[in-house]
C-alpha cells in the first residue's frame, strides 16, 4: 500500500492497517472487484473507509439494517478529519433526505450508506450515478447468496444496480462464507475476476463449549446459573420471544441487569437496549437472532446459547460477538437433542401452490405492482403474500424491479408452471436448511475438537486439536476415532474442489476427515459420505 495512504489512514482514523486489509484496499483502488472474508471484529469497514480517502467519487455502502448504517455514520463523524458520511433510508424525515442529496450533489459527501431496497429505486440510482460512484461496497455480503443463512431477496438486484451506477469496482464484505456462498456472491453481484481474500475464520481466544442435557428444566437452570455467575457483559441467545422475557426475569432475580431483545419489540425499546448494551449499562442481553448484525461491542466476555442455532453459520457468527478485544471469552451451547425439533419446524414451510399461483397472477403481464399491494391483489394475508413473492423471486419467475414486482423475462405464462418452478426451488432450499440443522447436530455431538469441526465446515483446517474447547479439555479430541479437518487427506478430496454426484448433482467439498468427506450440494445441502463408499462405489467425480 502507498505509504502516504497508510500515513493518512493513521492520521485520520488512528489505524495501523493489517496486511489483509491493505491487500483488499490496493485491489479496489486499482479498479478490481474484491470479496473479503474476515472474522467478526477484524476491521472490514476500514477497507472501504480508507479506500474512500484515496477516491474522488462516492463510496456507496449497502448495509441491510438501518442501525448498521447509522452506526457507521456516527463512527465516521467521531473522526473530525474524515470525509463526510450520510445515510439515506426510510426512517429519516423528507427534509433530512433532501439535505443529504443536496450535499451529495454538491460533492460534500464521500460515504453514502443505504439499504439494498434503496438501489431498486430509479431516482436513487440516477442521483448517485449523476454524482459519480467510485466504489460500491456490499456489507454482510452473504445476504446476497441463496445458500447464505441470512439470504435476502432485495440483495439480488445489486448486480444490475452496479451496472447502472457506471460499474465501479464492487467490494463484497462478510464474516461468514463457505465456498458455495462465496461462489454465489461472486456470480450474483456480477463480479469480474475478483480478488477473493479469506483472512481465516478462527477466533482462538474464544473457548468453545457444549453442555448436554436430557431434561429441559435442568438445562434452563444451568443457563441461568452460568450467566448469573459470569463476570463482564454477555449475550444469551434463545429461540423464542417468550424466552427472552423468561430468562431476563430469572437473571434479574439473581441480581443481574438483564434485558430482553427481539424483533417484536417497539423500535425505540430495541434501540434503548442496544444503546445501553454498547454503553456498558447492561450485564446481559437475552435475545433472539434479531440481536445480530452490527453488534460491535469489543468487551463481550460470554455468549451462551440456551437453544441450538438454526445453522453452524449462524452459531459461529453469533459466538463471534465475544472477545473482539482479544481478551479471553467463552461461548457455550446448552444442548438438548429434542431442541432440534423446533429448528426443523422453523426450517419447513414451503408456500402452498395456490398461494404461489395467486401472487403470480396478481402481477401484471406487462407492468408492475408494488410489494405492498400484493396482499390485496392476491387475496392473501400480508405474511402469506410476502413469503410467496420471495419464493417466486428466488426461483427467478418474478423480479424485484425498480418500480415494484414484475414478471421475469423468461417467466412462464402459466401460473401453474410458475408455481411448480417456485415449489421445486423452495423444496431445494428446505433440504438445504434441514441439512444445516443436521450439521448443527454433528457439531453439538462430536467428540472431536469443536474448533476443527467449525473451521472444516467453512473449508478451513487446523492441523492439531485447538486446546481451547471442551473436548480438548476432556481429552476426547485426542482419542483414536475422534475426527477433525486437519488437512491430512487433502490429496484425495481437497477443500473447495468441485465434484458431481449422480443423484445430487454439483457439489463443493467442504472438509475431509479420516473416514468421511463432507460435501455441499446445491440441490440437497450438506451431505457426509463415508470415504470407503465414495471410493468403492465411485460416488463422486472430480469436475
Amino acid at each position: 500500500m502507498d505509504t502516504a495512504l497508510r500515513t493518512r489512514a493513521a492520521d485520520v482514523f488512528g489505524w495501523d492497517l493489517r496486511d489483509a486489509q491493505a491487500t483488499v484496499i490496493d485491489a479496489v483502488l486499482a479498479g478490481r472487484d474484491a470479496l473479503a472474508l474476515m472474522p467478526t471484529g477484524s476491521g472490514k469497514s476500514a477497507i472501504y473507509q480508507v479506500a474512500g480517502l484515496a477516491l474522488d467519487g462516492l463510496v456507496v455502502v449497502v448495509s441491510p439494517l438501518v442501525a448498521l448504517q447509522e452506526d457507521q455514520v456516527v463512527g465516521l463523524q467521531r473522526h473530525p478529519d474524515a470525509p463526510r458520511a450520510v445515510a439515506v433510508n426510510a426512517t429519516k424525515r423528507a427534509a433530512e433526505v433532501e439535505d443529504a442529496w443536496d450535499a451529495i450533489a454538491a460533492g460534500d459527501v464521500r460515504y453514502v450508506f443505504l439499504a439494498p431496497e434503496q438501489l431498486a429505486k430509479d431516482d436513487v440510482v440516477e442521483r448517485l450515478a449523476a454524482a459519480g460512484v467510485s466504489l460500491l461496497a456490499v456489507d454482510e455480503a452473504h445476504c446476497v447468496s441463496s445458500w447464505g443463512h441470512d439470504f435476502r431477496p432485495a440483495y439480488l438486484a445489486l448486480g444490475e444496480a452496479a451496472e447502472r451506477l457506471g460499474r465501479p469496482p464492487v467490494l463484497a464484505l462478510t464474516a461468514t462464507g463457505s465456498a458455495p456462498v462465496r461462489e454465489d456472491v461472486v456470480a450474483r453481484l456480477g463480479m469480474r475476476d475478483p480478488l477473493v481474500l479469506s483472512a481465516g475464520f478462527d477466533r482462538p481466544g474464544i473457548r468453545i463449549e457444549v453442555e448436554r442435557y436430557a431434561d429441559a428444566d435442568e438445562k434452563r437452570a444451568a443457563v441461568v446459573e452460568q450467566a448469573a455467575a459470569a463476570t463482564g457483559t454477555g449475550i444469551v441467545y434463545v429461540a423464542t420471544r417468550k424466552e427472552t422475557d423468561e430468562y431476563a426475569d430469572a437473571l434479574r432475580a439473581r441480581g443481574k441487569d438483564a434485558r430482553p431483545y427481539h424483533a417484536g419489540m417497539r423500535v425505540r425499546d430495541r434501540d434503548a437496549v442496544l444503546h445501553a448494551f454498547h454503553d456498558g449499562e447492561v450485564d446481559v442481553v437475552v435475545a433472539t437472532s434479531a440481536f445480530g448484525m452490527g453488534i460491535d461491542k469489543p468487551d463481550v466476555r460470554f455468549v451462551l446459547h440456551a437453544d441450538v442455532a438454526e445453522s453452524v453459520d449462524a452459531h459461529y457468527q453469533e459466538i463471534g460477538r465475544a472477545g473482539r478485544d482479544g481478551a479471553p471469552a467463552t461461548a457455550t451451547l446448552h444442548y438438548r437433542a429434542e431442541d432440534l425439533g423446533l429448528r426443523r419446524f422453523f426450517a419447513t414451510g414451503t408456500p402452498k401452490p395456490a398461494s404461489l399461483r395467486a401472487v403470480f397472477d396478481a402481477v401484471p403481464e406487462d407492468g408492475s405492482i408494488a410489494r405492498s399491494a400484493l396482499a390485496d391483489a392476491s387475496g392473501l394475508s400480508t405474511r402469506t403474500a410476502g413469503r410467496a413473492v420471495n419464493t417466486l423471486v428466488e426461483a427467478g419467475v418474478l423480479d424485484d424491479g425498480a418500480d415494484g414486482i414484475v414478471r421475469a423475462a423468461d417467466a412462464p405464462h402459466s401460473a401453474a408452471e410458475a408455481a411448480k418452478r417456485a415449489s421445486t426451488r423452495a423444496e431445494e432450499r428446505e433440504q438445504v436448511e434441514q441439512s444445516r440443522i443436521a450439521m448443527m447436530r454433528r457439531f453439538a455431538e462430536t467428540t472431536g475438537c469443536r474448533r476443527q469441526f467449525l473451521l472444516g465446515y467453512f473449508g478451513g483446517e487446523l492441523a492439531e486439536p485447538c486446546g481451547n474447547c471442551d473436548t480438548c479439555t476432556s481429552g476426547s479430541a485426542y482419542e483414536q476415532g475422534a475426527h477433525g479437518a486437519d488437512g491430512a487427506h487433502d490429496d484425495v478430496w481437497p477443500p473447495e474442489s468441485a465434484v458431481e454426484h449422480a443423484q445430487w448433482g454439483h457439489g463443493t467439498v467442504m472438509s475431509t476427515e479420516d473416514d468421511r468427506v463432507t460435501v455441499f450440494f446445491e440441490s440437497a445441502g450438506y451431505k457426509t459420505l463415508a470415504l470407503a463408499d465414495v471410493e468403492e462405489r465411485h460416488l463422486l467425480e472430480r469436475v
